[in-house]
């Protein structure tokens, strides 16, 4: 089973003296290795991705913006960080890794990156911490190179993923279904393929209905060759942004039923973590960890 990770991914402390909470992405591989979850040859570090692979997905004007950092105070905002190049290279890191996940899927059947997931990313710019799409990136580049002929993406972050649903509004080989607090960020919803919305508060009996009911259904109807899974865990009621209510179980059954339906019909699934935002960190590296641990009980 094969990991993406790459000390790049967990910038903390940035040239200009910023400083950004990206603990999760050196705790999750350090606890994976030291339970035995996963061993030093799982990990491989992604490439950057270059600059044919993002003007795929993202247009030339906002990838030339990033390049020079000539971002506007405005699209900076929206981004939610404060800009910096190291940003852009990791970025760079984190979409090629889910890439290369997908390509290992494919061989494997499952393929996990410990950051991704960045789904509020639009063709012209970013938005709630995502400067990259990379699911989107990395579906734009399997379909041009034919290596895929449909995709399914499964966004089970609690925001809805509204960059990738305008991203594919107008491409059938794409199919999105995103699952999200109805009442969450962002405020204005794009049109997935298929948007859940579920009320706050929502546990975990009733969520996971939700997921047993629609998963089957709508692998059965599209019948993917592969599906990208974005396994947010900003669903946890402890989670400072997220307003639902599953607990570390409910969270984890949730990866079991989305990763046992796609092993099922022997369809190469691609992982990638997603948001979490719990008050203390050992919450969040947990939740993501069984996410690792499902996956190698699994496969």
């Amino acid at each position: 089973m094969k990991v993406a990770y790459s000390p790049i991914y967990s910038y903390q402390q940035l040239p200009d003296g910023h400083r950004f909470p990206m603990e999760k992405y050196d705790l999750l591989p350090q606890q994976l290795l030291y339970e035995g979850t996963l061993e030093a040859n799982d990990f491989f570090h992604p490439k950057a991705l270059s600059d044919e692979q993002i003007l795929r997905t993202h247009s030339a004007e906002y990838w030339e913006k990033l390049k020079t950092g000539t971002l506007s105070r405005h699209e900076i905002r929206a981004l939610g960080f404060p800009f910096h190049e190291t940003l852009v290279t990791r970025g760079r890191h984190i979409s090629g890794g889910t890439l290369e996940c997908a390509y290992h899927a494919i061989e494997d059947g499952i393929s996990l990156n410990i950051a991704g997931g960045t789904h509020h990313a639009f063709a012209d710019r970013g938005e709630g911490f995502c400067m990259f799409n990379d699911f989107a990136i990395a579906s734009n580049d399997l379909l041009h190179a034919q290596a895929v002929k449909q995709i399914m993406i499964i966004d089970l972050d609690v925001h809805q993923g509204n960059g990738t649903a305008k991203l594919f509004e107008n491409e059938s080989r794409v199919f999105t279904l995103s699952v999200h607090g109805a009442n969450n960020y962002p405020l204005k919803k794009e049109k997935s393929d298929l948007d859940i919305g579920v009320e706050d508060g929502i546990d975990d009996t009733s969520y996971l209905d939700i997921i047993t009911q629609t998963i089957p259904e709508i692998l059965e109807k599209i019948n993917p060759e592969l599906v990208f899974y974005l396994s947010g865990v900003d669903v946890l009621g402890t989670d400072k942004l997220g307003r639902l209510n599953l607990t570390l179980d409910g969270c984890k059954r949730r990866d079991e039923l989305v990763m046992k339906e796609c092993k099922q019909r022997e369809i190469p699934i691609a992982v990638s973590m997603g948001g979490g935002y719990s008050r203390h960190i050992k919450d969040i590296v947990e939740a993501h960890a069984n996410t690792f641990r499902v996956a190698k009980q699994l496969y």
